[in-house]
């Protein structure tokens, strides 16, 4: 198992891809503390965590108020003796389909506002804690308008690079004390997709067809397809683990060929 014995808190846990990281994780051997707005939706996925052999807790947690993220931290700390793996799957609320010249400064500030704010709490925290032990691992999920120009994404691309450049500063303070701090950059799942239309991180249209916009990005891509949720969550288990020691203040590109290193 990749991950046996550790123990990893994953904010964002009830969406399409924190869920799917949470079986990978628990499968693999960690038990997985999942956070979130609704305990409802947690508990659901705990539950076939749970029922499948793994191990999972549950928390409703603020992720954009430092002092419910650190009160969490810590009761995970004092439950389970530490935390080896912090990993933040947070949605943006950001609005895409629009031209810039076009969007309301609101809906174009929005995602890099609680992107900052809320990769800046929970990483932080993790490091502040895990530097004490001198050890751990610090993920966050990014996407491809963090390198590439792409039209119609509002601010999410935008935040995407405020996220990444946050912590590739972090991954340089934490790494002499034995903390590592990587990001999944990926090109998008088809499972958060909307069935028609594409949609914002609530579920609203984006005003973009499934057929022309998405279809022109799958063909961007050398494998001519979007990564699966279920890769994202085997990919990250792989970093999260042991065998990627070496990997630090990196991306690792699960674009399926959109971005080519």
């Amino acid at each position: 198992m990749l991950l046996k014995d550790k123990t990893a808190v994953l904010y964002g846990g009830a969406g399409h891809v924190g869920s799917a990281v949470a079986r990978v994780f628990a499968r693999e051997g960690a038990h997985v503390f999942l956070s979130g707005r609704s305990l409802a939706a947690l508990d659901e996925v705990a539950r076939g965590i749970r029922a499948a052999g793994g191990r999972a807790e549950t928390a409703r947690v603020d992720a954009t108020d430092p002092q419910s993220v650190d009160a969490h931290f810590a009761s995970v700390v004092a439950h389970a003796g530490g935390v080896d793996v912090s990993f933040s799957m947070i949605g943006l609320a950001d609005v895409q389909g629009q031209p810039l010249t076009e969007m309301a400064l609101a809906d174009y500030l929005r995602p890099i506002e609680i992107g900052a704010r809320t990769h800046f709490i929970t990483a932080t925290t993790a490091a502040r804690h895990m530097t004490e032990r001198g050890r751990g691992v610090i993920l966050a999920l990014t996407a491809t308008p963090a390198r590439l120009s792409l039209p119609l994404v509002g601010g999410f691309g935008t935040a995407c690079c405020a996220i990444e450049g946050m912590l590739r500063t972090l991954a340089a303070e934490a790494g002499p004390r034995g903390v590592r701090v990587c990001w999944l950059r990926s090109a998008g799942s088809p499972e958060t997709f909307g069935p028609h239309v594409a949609v914002d991180s609530e579920g609203q249209p984006a005003g973009l067809a499934d057929t022309d916009y998405l279809q022109t990005l799958r063909n961007s891509t050398l494998l001519k397809r979007f990564p699966r949720i279920g890769e994202v969550g085997e990919t990250a288990a792989l970093i999260a683990s042991d065998r990627a020691s070496a990997i630090t203040g990196a991306a690792t590109n699960i674009t399926c060929g959109q971005i080519v290193d």
